[in-house]
């Protein structure tokens, strides 16, 4: 069996509480709307269990099952245990027969494309060096980064069209 073709993957970083969520939703809706493709991960950074405590699949992986799948005519969910962390381009490849694009929330230490979020209410500091940007996202007039495209928090359809620009051809 051949290794899926690579999709491009783009993070979004940021402090805790800064908008990331509710960016990532309105440019996800934003890119579904032009007919792109897209598959999502969350940096989830607690060593807790991604499933729910005592639901069915939870109590089978307790039991030891070495992957919990849960199946409805609509939606497969899996849960599985890994040795170690996968790489964002693993986790593109994985998502690669099923979309055009991976959009990461989160993943701050392994990201190499990242838009940061950052809300003034939060903090006027960056988690990331200018260099590492291709854009920012923000409400604070103040907080710019040169070469780097800036884009208000609610501009969502403006940065679905950065996305495709940068990370898509347009001939798809």
């Amino acid at each position: 069996m051949s290794e899926p073709t690579a999709i491009p993957v783009v993070a979004f970083v940021g402090k805790s509480d800064s908008g990331k969520t509710t960016v990532v939703e309105g440019v996800i809706r934003a890119l579904v709307a032009r007919g792109v493709r897209v598959a999502c991960v969350k940096r989830h950074t607690h060593d807790d269990d991604l499933d729910v405590p005592g639901k069915d699949s939870w109590r089978h992986r307790r039991a030891g099952a070495a992957v919990a799948m849960v199946s409805s005519s609509h939606a497969l969910q899996t849960v599985r245990t890994l040795q170690r962390e996968r790489t964002l381009d693993e986790l593109a490849a994985e998502a690669a027969p099923f979309a055009d694009i991976l959009v990461a929330e989160g993943f701050k230490s392994l990201a190499t494309e990242r838009i940061e979020v950052s809300r003034m209410a939060r903090s006027d500091a960056l988690v990331s060096e200018p260099v590492e940007l291709v854009a920012l996202v923000t409400d604070n007039a103040e907080l710019a980064c040169e070469g780097v495209p800036r884009f208000g928090l609610d501009e969502h359809d403006e940065i679905a069209s950065f996305v495709v620009d940068r990370y898509l051809d347009e001939g798809e």
